[in-house]
């Protein structure tokens, strides 16, 4: 068992979650939701983990980690910033919130923290055009975001013990 970077409980709690389903085949991505919740990203030796586990090839874990979004190889920060760029966003000033973002954290955009608080990127459209543009703070919605309104959400967090697991 590949288990250099985490804390052996986290492993743990994600072997009962296996071990709790009733079928393990086809359980790979509702496994990989888990795990990502657990460990907040699927570095290489938890995908070794769950193929083991789930006794199935690693490739075939790493596979489905990078064919699909919403799985990250990459640790992210306490608090996520994403700034929607669809097109309704980006017409209505997403790249300079952004920026705005990236800018006043010294975070740039695609990356995390030094001190692993804070992740800034840009997403594709999430489908609230109406409130363009828009910004998520883990998954908390913020609409019609300009760049004044920047430092009032950063300040939101900033103070803030980071959230559990």
């Amino acid at each position: 068992m590949a288990q250099s970077n985490f804390d052996i409980a986290l492993y743990d709690k994600l072997d009962a979650y296996i071990d709790s389903l009733p079928n393990k085949q086809g359980a790979l991505v509702s496994v990989l939701h888990e795990a990502q919740g657990i460990f907040k990203y699927l570095p290489i030796e938890v995908q070794t983990h769950i193929a083991q586990k789930l006794d199935i090839p690693a490739s075939k874990v790493y596979g489905v980690v990078t064919f699909y979004s919403y799985f990250t190889m990459t640790k992210k920060g306490d608090y996520e910033i994403s700034v929607c760029m669809g097109t309704a966003c980006y017409v209505r000033g997403a790249g300079k919130v952004l920026d705005k973002f990236a800018n006043d954290l010294g975070v740039p955009s695609g990356t995390t923290s030094e001190d692993g608080k804070w992740t800034v990127n840009g997403l594709r459209c999430v489908g609230a055009c109406g409130l363009a543009p828009v910004v998520l703070v883990n998954g908390k919605v913020y609409g019609r975001i300009e760049e004044k309104d920047v430092q009032g959400i950063i300040d939101e967090y900033k103070d803030k013990e980071a959230p559990d697991a």
